[in-house]
């Protein structure tokens, strides 16, 4: 792997998606360049701010100034913070507020928060006025390395995570490595799960260079933005040659089928953060590909030995309350896993490994054979 970037210098990452391509601007304190940014791109451009309780005590008045410094008028949209607000609720409630600031289509919203608000604020963009541009702040290391990148925007249904969407992709995104200070660092460590899938899932020595950096990059040492460089760069490789998941992309989701049904059996509360839901997810999908003869069992090892290094949960029993609301029944979570919007035809889909750094899509696979693998990793204490 090349040297860690230092402090004082930004990266710019192309997503080469041709006429709708963009740039992410990662580095530290690059959020003052937000105004000049956007009057570059929009000049004359009004703007809403959508965020989130928590983020805007610390990154609001901040992104408000940048906006101002670059005579850009702006208004505020502040939801609640968690999954609770990726609902119809509050997706109605960022629609109302943003239609009440008069934002029309040649206007730019802006997401200023974590995953959450991203999504939220993206798909609200995406269907205003049948469509209004956006850009992504994203204030988590897990939205700067993830979900920021890509265009997928979308609310959860009571059924299941990420089930009523669009993709829209943004004009813009700043990631703002100094921002990252003000986390937990259970979130923290939640964001770096998506920073280890990207080496898990197809690149072996990004995965070791993680293994040696990790506590570099926690910290908010030079490694921080080598990181999440690395990891915008693999996902926008990825996006720019399948933007709309009909072949490769669906590699991204390595750990998410699991992931994702984890987090509704837990109700999408603070029991379970996404990217904690992830790192389990990805422990059973290398586990269940070693049970089919896929993975050596000293890579799946190496996974989970890194990941529950970092701090993360790398087991169902991980999770708080484990025996609540579906948890300890391999059938409850295979029917929310029938859910997932990878299946296809009533069939599912996973993401195994062949290893580390090679994951494979695996369609069709059996339900028996999933429920039979949930029900021994269910059992184990």
């Amino acid at each position: 792997m090349t040297a860690p970037l230092k402090h004082s210098a930004s990266v710019t990452v192309d997503v080469a998606l041709g006429d709708r391509a963009y740039d992410i601007v990662i580095g530290r304190d690059v959020l003052q360049t937000l105004g000049a940014r956007v009057a570059a791109l929009r000049p004359g451009v009004r703007t809403a701010i959508v965020t989130d309780r928590t983020v805007a005590k610390h990154w609001l008045e901040p992104t408000e100034a940048s906006l101002a410094a670059a005579g850009i008028p702006t208004s505020r949209i502040v939801v609640e913070e968690g999954e609770g607000s990726k609902s119809y609720a509050g997706l109605s409630q960022v629609s109302e507020a943003l239609i009440a600031a008069k934002i029309e289509r040649n206007d730019l919203v802006i997401a200023l928060g974590g995953g959450v608000v991203g999504d939220l604020a993206g798909f609200a963009a995406a269907i205003l006025r049948r469509g209004v541009d956006f850009v992504q702040v994203p204030t988590s290391l897990l939205a700067q390395v993830d979900s920021s990148v890509g265009g997928k925007t979308g609310i959860n249904s009571p059924q299941g995570k990420n089930l009523i969407g669009a993709f829209h992709q943004p004009v813009l995104v700043i990631a703002d490595t100094s921002v990252l200070d003000t986390l937990s660092p259970r979130q923290f460590r939640a964001g770096y799960a998506e920073v280890a899938k990207y080496g898990i899932l197809g690149d072996e020595a990004f995965f070791g260079w993680l293994e040696a950096n990790h506590a570099d990059i926690v910290v908010g040492g030079a490694a921080r933005e080598h990181a999440i460089a690395t990891s915008c760069r693999a996902k926008a490789a990825i996006v720019s040659r399948d933007e709309r998941e009909t072949g490769e992309r669906a590699l991204l989701n390595l750990g998410h089928t699991f992931g994702h049904a984890l987090e509704a059996a837990t109700g999408f509360s603070d029991r379970l953060f996404h990217g904690e839901g992830v790192s389990v997810g990805m422990v059973l999908a290398a586990e269940f590909s070693a049970q089919l003869g896929m993975i050596p069992a000293d890579d799946v090892a190496r996974i989970a030995r890194h990941l529950s290094a970092v701090g993360l949960p790398t087991r169902l029993q991980d999770i708080a309350g484990f025996t609540q609301e579906g948890l300890a029944d391999a059938d409850a979570l295979l029917a929310l896993m029938a859910q997932d919007k990878k299946v296809k035809r009533g069939k599912l889909t996973f993401i195994l490994l062949e290893a580390v750094g090679r994951a494979v899509i695996a369609n069709n696979v059996e339900p028996s054979l999933v429920r039979d693998f949930l029900q021994v990793k269910l059992a184990r204490h």
